[in-house]
C-alpha cells in the first residue's frame, strides 16, 4: 500500500488540534456538570428574574452564548447543548440571546415551578395607574446598565405630564436610591424638576448588598449630567466610589433611612407618606428593586441600634462578638467574612437543619471557618431576646446566652408585591413567559 508522507504532514497537526479541542470541551463539560449538580443540591435552579430559555431542538451547541455571558460561568454545554448551569446567578443581561446564531434563546420571567411577579408597565414606564412609573429591577430588569437607562427614560416620560411646576406639589417623588433611582434623580436635576428621592436603606441601594468585589457593570452607560460612563466592567466598590464622586460633583441629595409607608391618589395627584414626612406630588417613580423590606425577627430587643439587616464592611466588627442570623448566601458570606477579621467571635444561627439554599462555595467557606475555630454554627436555633450586651437563643430544647456586640439579620426581604397592589398597580405572575 502506498503511503503519502504529505498526508501525514498535514494530518498529524490537524489530529493534534482536534485532540486538544476535544479534551478542552470534555473538561468544560465536566465543570458544567459539576456546577449544575451543585446548584441542584443547593436547590438553586430557579432564576431570580429575567433569564434565557434555551430550545434544545434549535441549539447547535456552538457555545457562542456561553462565551457571550458577561457574568462568567452561568451557561455551559452539556451533551452538546447549552444549558443554565447556575440559574440563580443569572441577572438577565440578554447577551446570550444576541450571540446565538440559531435563534434558540428567548428571555423569559419565572419558571413552571416558580412564578415571578412582574408589574404591568407600559413602554413609557408608566403603570396602569396614571402618574405612577416603575423603572429598574422591580420591572424585571436586573442589569445595572438597563436600570440606569430606564431611570433616565422614565423621567423623560414624567416631563411629558401636564400640570407640572405647581408650587405646592413636587413634580415627582423618586422612591429608591439604587441604579435606576440614582439615574432618575440626576435626570430630574438636569431638567429642573421639583423632586425628592427617598431610600429606605443607605447609599447605593441594591448595589450595596452585592458581594464584595462583584463585577456589577458590563456595558457602557450614560448618566444624566455626567455623560458617557466609559468603563465596561467595574467592581461594586469602585462603582459606589464613582457614584459618591457624582454626588459631590452635582450636589445630589437623597433622603436615606426613610421608608415609604403609603401612596394615596388624590385626583390626578398623589400623597406619599413616609416614616419622616408626607409629600404631595404630581407623579411617583418607583425604583425600589425586588429585595423589598428586610424581614425582621420580631423579638424583644430588636430595636437596639446594634441590630442591622445587611453587612456593609466586615472590618467594622473587628474585635467584637457578632451574631449573624440566616441560612442563605448573604448570611454565610457575612459570617465567613467577619470571621476573617482579627479578634472577632462570630456565631451563625440558622433555624433549619442544613444550608440547603446556599451555594456550595459559601457552605464550604463556612465549614472551613468552623473547622478552624473562627466560627460557631448553631443549626436549628432561633433568637429569643436581644439585650445590650448579650443575646438569648434557643437550640432545640436548650436555652443559651452568648456575649454580643452586634447582630446582623440576613433573613431575606418581604417582596413589594402587596404594596404595589394596595396602590392599584396590576401585577402578573409569570411562569416562564416573556
Amino acid at each position: 500500500m502506498y503511503f503519502d508522507p504529505m498526508l501525514a504532514f498535514y494530518a498529524l497537526p490537524l489530529l493534534l488540534v482536534w485532540t486538544v479541542y476535544v479534551g478542552r470541551r470534555r473538561r468544560a463539560e465536566a465543570r458544567s456538570i459539576a456546577r449544575r449538580t451543585a446548584a441542584a443540591e443547593a436547590d438553586l435552579l430557579e432564576p431570580a428574574s429575567l433569564h434565557p430559555e434555551i430550545d434544545p431542538a434549535r441549539c447547535i451547541g456552538c457555545g457562542a452564548c456561553v462565551r457571550a455571558c458577561p457574568e462568567g460561568d452561568i451557561l455551559g454545554l452539556i451533551n452538546r447543548k447549552a444549558i443554565l448551569v447556575e440559574p440563580s446567578e443569572c441577572i438577565g443581561h440578554g447577551a446570550c440571546r444576541l450571540a446565538c446564531p440559531s435563534d434558540a434563546i428567548n428571555l423569559v420571567f419565572g419558571t413552571a415551578r416558580r412564578g415571578v411577579d412582574i408589574p404591568h408597565v407600559g413602554a413609557n414606564f408608566e403603570t396602569n395607574v396614571p402618574g405612577i412609573f416603575i423603572a429598574g429591577e422591580l420591572g424585571g430588569m436586573g442589569l445595572i446598565r438597563n436600570a440606569i437607562e430606564q431611570g433616565r427614560q422614565a423621567i423623560d416620560s414624567v416631563r411629558r405630564l401636564n400640570d407640572l411646576g405647581r408650587a405646592h406639589l413636587y413634580d415627582v417623588v423618586i422612591v429608591g436610591g439604587g441604579a435606576a433611582g440614582f439615574s432618575a434623580s440626576l435626570a430630574a436635576m438636569q431638567h429642573r424638576l421639583r423632586f425628592v428621592t427617598i431610600e429606605q436603606d443607605s447609599f447605593g441601594g441594591t448595589v450595596a448588598h452585592f458581594p464584595r468585589g462583584k463585577l456589577v457593570m458590563t456595558a457602557p452607560a450614560t448618566l444624566p449630567l455626567i455623560g458617557k460612563v466609559k468603563f465596561k466592567e467595574i467592581s461594586k466598590e469602585k462603582l459606589l466610589e464613582f457614584w459618591q464622586g457624582v454626588v459631590r460633583k452635582t450636589g445630589l441629595k437623597i433622603n436615606y433611612g426613610e421608608r415609604v409607608e403609603s401612596i394615596t391618589q388624590i385626583g390626578a395627584d398623589f400623597q406619599v407618606k413616609t416614616t419622616r414626612a408626607s409629600y404631595p406630588t404630581r407623579s411617583v417613580l418607583l425604583a425600589i428593586g425586588r429585595r423589598g423590606t428586610p424581614r425582621r425577627l420580631d423579638v424583644a430587643g430588636e430595636e437596639h441600634s446594634k441590630v442591622v439587616y445587611r453587612l456593609i464592611d466586615p472590618a467594622q466588627y473587628r474585635g467584637q462578638n457578632v451574631l449573624v442570623v440566616g441560612g442563605g448566601d448573604s448570611a454565610l458570606e457575612a459570617a465567613a467574612s467577619i470571621a476573617e477579621e482579627p479578634g472577632t467571635t462570630v456565631t451563625l444561627s440558622h433555624r433549619s437543619e442544613s444550608f440547603s439554599r446556599a451555594k456550595l462555595r459559601n457552605r464550604e467557606r463556612v465549614m472551613a471557618a468552623q473547622k478552624s475555630g473562627r466560627l460557631t454554627v448553631l443549626m436549628q436555633s432561633q433568637v429569643k431576646r436581644i439585650r445590650p450586651h448579650d443575646v438569648e437563643l434557643a437550640q432545640r430544647d436548650n436555652r443559651m446566652v452568648i456575649k454580643n456586640d452586634a447582630v446582623i439579620v440576613c433573613a431575606g426581604g418581604i417582596l413589594p408585591t402587596p404594596f404595589l397592589k394596595t396602590i392599584g398597580i396590576e401585577v402578573e405572575t409569570k411562569y416562564g413567559t416573556a
